[in-house]
């Protein structure tokens, strides 16, 4: 009895992923969830596990064609013994010509992948640019050619669904005018390296923010002395107490946020059409470094949890991180994030907001400089914290007294203790 293997639900608001690699192949053995194939989708990615133990049936999609959820992608044999590999999935035959616009039916049931070259017909006047076919529906739809948009985001070039959003969404003025590109002459000293889907999704979505959102920095300093005298005293404690669940500042941080966020909560909002959406709840991102870039995973009611709950959680999606592991699910739903350059060494920055939320907190390195207090000079550990915001749903007055409140919380920590 075989078993088909098909594109998993790859969570919110994702439909689509790019078979990135075939981590087997036609004829090999594999036991049941073993990894067989990894997709590649706008966030992470991902490993589709065998569905029973046995040998694995022929490719049915090749690596870098992008994929519907639910499309058959290959099957799994029932049995122990190795099957002759089957030779690689053949080009599709062409079809009758299709009218501009419109896409011939397939004729097996059930979902289908994407071609990875689309059909010569969605290549308009000649340009050298082609598109999906979520892209190609859009730009008919709005009367745009490809030459308009250029070189896309997608594999070999090709446009994708974003890369229209993102040329429709600029002033009509602002539009670049259809010019012929020269191709870039690469010096041998030079290697060329395609970029990750994640990497171009990355782009886009900072681009996207700094084209639609209202940006504005605003900046404060926090003096570090109670917060490292408080974790070198308990830290011990708290590691005992907590089954080996280290005390860290960002735990800290998060619920000095959590607890300013709670006062301003225009902070936790975000913008939807012509309404603001209030929240009474906080899912906190936390930007973490994994192998394939920054990515920020959500603590969920974050508001809810203790200061060893979220240090478990940052934990945790670190290790995931840095395995790769991270589902897609933990990557969506946040309302305020957080990010920490000083673990890099940055003195100062100002972060981009992870759209759709409405603004981010960066935090920087700890440096011991020279600062006043009560008319004398002293040295104390200093760090610069940061906070962009969407000017649109945020004003400068409350964005300033939100940082302000954050520096309180974080110089005093007996304020979140007594919620004062």
């Amino acid at each position: 009895m075989s078993a088909e293997i098909k594109v998993p639900t790859l969570g919110e608001s994702v439909t689509t992923a790019t078979v990135a690699k075939w981590l087997k192949q036609p004829g090999d053995a594999v036991n049941e969830d073993d990894p067989v194939v990894e997709l590649e989708t706008d966030k992470v990615s991902v490993e589709v596990p065998a569905p029973q133990a046995g040998v694995l049936g022929p490719i049915l999609v090749p690596e870098g064609t992008e994929v519907e959820v639910g499309a058959l992608l290959s099957t799994v044999e029932a049995g122990s013994g190795a099957a002759p590999k089957a030779a690689a999935a053949p080009a599709p035959k062409k079809e009758a010509a299709a009218p501009a616009g419109v896409q011939a039916q397939p004729v097996a049931s059930g979902p289908v992948a994407r071609p990875a070259t689309p059909p010569s017909d969605v290549v308009a006047q000649g340009a050298a640019a082609v598109a999906f076919p979520a892209a190609r529906k859009i730009m008919t739809e709005q009367g745009v050619s490809p030459d308009q948009i250029g070189t896309g985001t997608g594999k070999d070039g090709r446009i994708t669904k974003g890369d229209v959003q993102a040329f429709l969404s600029q002033p009509r003025a602002a539009q670049p005018a259809a010019a012929p590109r020269a191709p870039r002459q690469d010096d041998p000293r030079e290697e060329r390296v395609k970029m990750t889907r994640l990497r171009r999704t990355i782009a886009r979505r900072l681009k996207d923010a700094q084209n639609t959102a209202a940006l504005l920095t605003t900046f404060n300093e926090v003096d570090m002395s109670a917060v490292m005298q408080m974790r070198a005293e308990y830290k011990d404690l708290f590691i005992k107490k907590h089954n080996g669940v280290k005390l860290g500042f960002m735990s800290i941080f998060s619920r000095a946020v959590i607890a300013a966020l709670q006062e301003f909560p225009a902070i936790n909002a975000e913008i939807d059409g012509d309404d603001v959406i209030y929240r009474e709840f906080v899912n906190l991102g936390i930007a973490v470094g994994g192998p394939n870039g920054l990515v920020v995973p959500v603590i969920r009611d974050a508001d809810q949890m203790s200061f060893a709950q979220i240090e478990s959680a940052i934990a945790g999606f670190g290790k995931k991180a840095r395995e790769g592991t991270l589902k897609i699910d933990e990557l969506s739903g946040g309302t305020f994030s957080i990010t920490n350059g000083g673990i890099y060494g940055s003195l100062m920055s100002t972060p981009i907001i992870n759209a759709p939320q409405s603004a981010i907190l960066g935090m920087h390195a700890i440096q011991e400089r020279p600062v006043a207090v009560d008319g004398q000079v002293v040295i104390r550990p200093m760090m610069y914290i940061a906070l962009t915001y969407d000017h649109r749903i945020v004003d400068g007055k409350e964005a300033v007294s939100f940082l302000v409140r954050v520096k309180q919380n974080v110089e005093d920590p007996r304020r979140l203790l007594l919620q004062v």
